[in-house]
């Protein structure tokens, strides 16, 4: 599945300008410790019977400068964060925790190990694992945990120039970012003791970068949406202390396609339509917004399409001030046309609305 991914356009000469390495899979399916940082975010919405459930499980690595010349098998050479939540759509209900320890390289005496040769991020008993198309989820809190088993149903999404994304008006100011959309998903929640058979649909983010934010970035809108025809969407726009936009992106690639519509940021807008309050951190989200993409329509001329975001449960802000030290909101959302139909479902992700997102 993954050797048709290498079709995505290239930007004219950005790749050869930056000494940008192309991917290699299964290679850069593992981890990269010579990043400075690298997240493997999973999300996805989840049915039993007439219970819906979304769920986010992300496991970050960061590189810890100081410590790489250190031989004790003590020293921190990497961090390992790793976040985990359910939101229960029928009740109205956020479940959330978190985790974090360190890598010194010695497994005997490591909680965490992030495989450099595939997919494997461990943390204590949580862990993703990739085998034969195929990842294995688990993750626990002192209320919920999750079993999940997520196979490939698509071709490995390069984002950007064939899995370079820019993310700020300097060419450095990017990430290396590949995607595994309409993973088909299931397996066992269990909340409270009560035990679900869930099954559903998942995304796959994977990213890795030495240099992301723009220095006058504060945080991020994006979105990862699978679309009921099986179209894949990606957008996201990087945000100013004043709310505008620094930077924008994403693609779109339809079903049964192997070339990707990328977007730049000239095809990409954000606008709120209503917010909503945390009671917790007292940040103001908005939890709806009109998205307009610019892309080629039927005939391959240029045309805008208005989508409609809107989160399915207003209250999914996520407190890992005990990890990555921040407060952002991620949660499940449905994805509209321009007509209020609904065509998708997928991630909403917003941070720096509480204090400047800092790495």
């Amino acid at each position: 599945m993954l050797a048709a991914s290498l079709s995505a356009p290239l930007w004219p000469g950005l790749l050869q300008a930056q000494s940008v390495n192309l991917l290699q899979f299964p290679r850069d399916l593992g981890s990269h410790p010579d990043h400075a940082i690298e997240w493997w975010y999973l999300t996805g919405q989840l049915y039993a019977g007439s219970r819906v459930f979304g769920f986010q499980l992300t496991f970050f690595r960061s590189r810890v400068p100081t410590t790489q010349t250190m031989t004790s098998s003590f020293a921190a050479k990497q961090l390992i964060f790793a976040h985990a939540a359910i939101t229960d759509v029928t009740r109205k209900r956020l479940w959330q925790t978190q985790r974090i320890a360190r890598v010194s390289g010695n497994r005997q005496l490591d909680l965490a190990f992030a495989s450099t040769q595939d997919t494997e991020v461990q943390l204590g008993d949580w862990s993703l694992k990739h085998h034969a198309a195929t990842y294995q989820a688990h993750a626990s809190g002192a209320d919920f945990s999750m079993q999940l088993s997520l196979h490939e149903t698509q071709a490995l999404l390069l984002q950007g120039a064939q899995g370079w994304s820019r993310k700020g008006p300097d060419p450095a100011q990017a990430s290396y970012y590949y995607t595994l959309p309409q993973l088909n998903a299931n397996g066992e929640l269990q909340l409270k003791g009560q035990t679900f058979q869930v099954q559903g649909n998942a995304w796959l983010d994977h990213e890795w970068s030495q240099s992301l934010l723009p220095s006058d970035a504060v945080g991020w809108d994006w979105i990862g949406i699978n679309l009921q025809d099986g179209s894949a969407l990606t957008a996201f726009r990087l945000r100013s202390q004043t709310g505008h936009a620094i930077w924008a992106g994403g693609s779109f690639r339809a079903k049964g396609q192997t070339l990707t519509d990328i977007l730049g940021p000239n095809d990409v807008r954000f606008t709120p339509i209503r917010h909503w309050i945390s009671p917790a951190s007292h940040a103001t989200y908005p939890v709806v917004w009109a998205v307009d993409l610019t892309r080629p329509n039927t005939s391959g001329q240029p045309g805008t399409t208005r989508y409609i975001v809107q989160a399915m449960v207003d209250n999914q802000e996520l407190d890992s001030s005990q990890s990555t030290g921040a407060f952002y909101w991620e949660g499940l959302s449905e994805l509209l046309d321009d007509q209020g139909h609904l065509v998708g479902h997928g991630y909403l992700e917003m941070t720096g609305y509480v204090s400047p997102l800092k790495f």
